[in-house]
């Protein structure tokens, strides 16, 4: 990539499962005099500590077999595999970052499929074993931008989404691309109840121009740490686009239709001014309750260690993708 990433960059495995809404409330996510009960504190401050691990229960992940392309791996060191099983974003198993580590287990994905539909000419699907195994997988350390103003740097595992794509040959009506996760209730406690899965509407879907899908830094994700996708991280496939918000990292994906007009995405259906289609990582376009000039670094150390930096205009990967939006009102099209 363009900039080097120290290994003292990398994020900590355990970080990259820490509880979302704790953590807004003890950094502020830029609203100052945000108050913080001492037990929520306690508990965080111990996290940061290193003292207290996450509850979460024992998996066994098989390892994967994959290529590490040069151009994503320079001076780059894997974070360690210990840190990483307690720290999600998927409200169909709870709000709460350990929500998911504590219940994605109830998830089957043995019997999965993929399938390609819409606007191709040779829909696809594909079972479990063909989503691991008929792409070249390959690792990739990428930069993650939340939307609530902190980042990571994660070493996932995949192919590129444009692989897929381009084995069902979209047709000349293709211009969008629709993403959908698998809708089971009886799995999925947020699916069944709107209170524990924070009233979203499900399933989940999630949507790219097809230029954005077919981009080579766009990856289908099935693997983390060198390990398969651990379920509360949306086995046993999910999408990575790393110069947008992390809401658009899709989990657990069923079905990808090609469609000819722009597809609706969950966020932006539940919250349009604060969550638009394009998603696209832009310090100059703050959400309408906090900055996005800054981000919060998490990193190996305790909280007090942990720094403040400015955001990078597509989260550093600007010299790779911005022709994509040449000529587009960046504050318009957010």
């Amino acid at each position: 990539m363009k900039k080097i990433i120290r290994s003292s960059e990398i994020t900590p495995e355990s970080v990259f499962m820490m509880k979302r809404r704790n953590l807004l409330k003890l950094l502020g996510a830029g609203t100052a005099g945000l108050m913080v009960s001492p037990s929520v504190s306690a508990g965080l401050f111990s996290w940061f500590s290193g003292d207290d691990k996450p509850g979460v229960p024992e998996t066994i992940l098989k390892d994967l077999s994959y290529t590490k392309p040069e151009k994503y791996q320079s001076a780059l060191v894997l974070t360690p595999e210990d840190k990483v099983t307690g720290y999600n974003n998927f409200y169909e198993f709870g709000l709460n970052k350990s929500d998911p580590a504590e219940n994605a287990h109830t998830l089957k994905t043995d019997e999965w499929t993929l399938t390609v539909e819409g606007e191709v000419n040779r829909p696809l699907v594909l079972n479990a074993d063909e989503i691991r195994h008929k792409f070249q997988a390959e690792e990739r350390i990428y930069r993650m931008r939340c939307v609530e103003a902190w980042s990571m740097v994660i070493p996932w595992v995949g192919f590129p989404l444009r692989d897929l794509l381009l084995s069902a040959e979209p047709n000349s009506k293709a211009k969008y691309v629709a993403f959908e996760t698998v809708y089971a209730p009886e799995q999925m406690p947020g699916q069944k109840s709107r209170f524990t899965g924070g009233g979203l509407q499900y399933p989940y879907i999630e949507g790219l121009r097809l230029d954005e899908a077919l981009h080579p830094l766009t990856l289908m994700a099935t693997g983390v740490y060198g390990k398969e996708l651990p379920k509360q991280n949306g086995a046993p496939v999910r999408l990575v686009v790393p110069w947008k918000y992390g809401f658009k990292g899709i989990k657990s994906i069923v079905k990808i239709r090609l469609t000819e007009s722009e597809p609706p995405t969950t966020w932006n259906l539940s919250a349009p001014r604060e969550y638009g289609f394009y998603a696209n990582v832009n310090p100059q376009v703050d959400h309408p309750r906090w900055s996005q000039a800054t981000e919060r670094f998490i990193g190996s150390g305790g909280l007090g260690r942990t720094t403040r930096q400015p955001t990078l205009l597509f989260n550093g990967y600007a010299e790779d993708v911005a022709e994509l939006y040449k000529g587009m009102d960046l504050r318009r099209y957010f």
